[in-house]
């Protein structure tokens, strides 16, 4: 009996784990749940605590570069160089860039060296169509057949579907979201760690905590959440906490705007969470609030819907996707601290409780329906066998 071979999937990814963001977890969810497919990473190096070749569940990482800060510039070119000797040995039925810029550029390259490779670009960011263009106005040509020469594009959201079409991409599109592992935000694994939890923080059993798990971006917009809290009701601003979980570049200026504030003694700045220590804080948490300018799609939403947290946000990007004012959660104005806290205030007052507690579930329920990992693998698949 002659054993079928499996189909080989060469992604390009400019960071894997440990290094871990939405695109990271996502490659890592799905890619474990399709055993049936052979895949290979190759990412940059980046650290030189890394070793060149990992397997990572089952999945081989190739990691290319010196281990220096350097790799992320140089990956595009030693990404498409390697990735030329890695088809000569494995003949690769498919290459899947995880997002356009750093990822698409070596996955063009080998598009146009090997035509008959099919090419399945992914697009993800959630930055501004302005911050992109910034940064590829001088190299448009190439950046714009990154997305012209895909034979299919998987989008985690409808916004940036359009994306794709601006960008001149005629072929079809996948909208396939980003997910949630739902068994991990099961109360009953994690109720246990919030007195604790609370108690490490200082913060009082009966205050409320407003969480938020953002990189420090101006995309984020956390100086308007941070700054909301003047506008919270006497009684709110009194027995309320803010816990940001996060890093990135506006972290000092974070903190030192906050003193400005005289706000020092309601803002927590836990740094950066593994996403095993956020589940911990969706447990404390009574609201989650991001204020984003821009979202690709926004996975932390999702999970704090997941934990039975009510969600605040603005209708940009692909928030609207998941997010219906007063169904699922609550839209809040963009750039509008009294906008925040006029939805937080709402949230927090009992004479609300009801129609709070009927939000948590319907976000819970769609999450349940559409955002777990299992049914995002199932749909990438099917992705997968179009294409081959």
């Amino acid at each position: 009996m002659i054993q079928q071979q499996k189909t080989k999937v060469l992604i390009f990814s400019v960071t894997y784990f440990p290094f871990v963001g939405g695109a990271e977890v996502a490659l890592r969810a799905i890619t474990k749940r399709l055993p049936h497919i052979e895949f290979d990473i190759i990412t940059a190096k980046i650290s030189q605590k890394l070793s060149n070749l990992e397997k990572i569940d089952q999945v081989n990482v190739y990691r290319v570069g010196s281990g220096s800060k350097l790799d992320k510039y140089l990956y595009p070119l030693r990404a498409f160089l390697f990735a030329k000797k890695l088809h000569q040995q494995k003949h690769y039925n498919l290459i899947w860039s995880m997002m356009a810029t750093w990822a698409g550029i070596p996955a063009l390259f080998f598009k146009l060296k090997f035509p008959s490779i099919k090419y399945l670009l992914t697009l993800q960011s959630g930055d501004s169509d302005l911050f992109i263009w910034l940064r590829t106005w001088f190299w448009y040509p190439l950046y714009r057949m990154i997305y012209r020469r895909a034979d299919h594009i998987q989008v985690i959201s409808n916004w940036l579907a359009q994306r794709a079409r601006r960008y001149g991409y005629q072929g079809e599109i996948s909208l396939v979201p980003n997910g949630v592992a739902l068994e991990s935000f099961q109360q009953s694994a994690i109720s246990n760690q919030q007195s604790a939890i609370k108690r490490k923080l200082n913060i009082e059993n009966n205050s409320k905590v407003i969480f938020t798990s953002s990189r420090l971006v101006k995309k984020n917009d956390i100086e308007s959440l941070i700054k909301s809290i003047k506008f919270f009701s006497p009684n709110d601003k009194l027995q309320t906490k803010l816990i940001i979980a996060g890093s990135g570049k506006l972290e000092k200026k974070l903190k030192k705007f906050t003193q400005q504030l005289n706000l020092s003694d309601k803002v927590i700045f836990l740094g950066q969470l593994t996403p095993e220590e956020l589940l911990s804080y969706y447990a404390i948490a009574d609201i989650f609030v991001r204020p984003s300018l821009s979202e690709g799609q926004g996975i932390s939403f999702i999970e704090a819907m997941a934990a039975g947290v009510p969600v605040i946000a603005t209708p940009v990007g692909g928030i609207p996707d998941f997010l219906i004012n007063d169904q699922t959660g609550w839209f809040c104005q963009v750039k509008n601290p009294e906008s925040i806290a006029e939805k937080i205030n709402y949230i927090l007052n009992d004479k609300n409780k009801l129609v709070v507690d009927k939000v948590i579930q319907n976000a819970k329920k769609m999450v349940v329906e559409k955002y777990t990992w299992n049914l995002i693998a199932e749909q990438m698949n099917q992705v997968f066998n179009k294409l081959i």
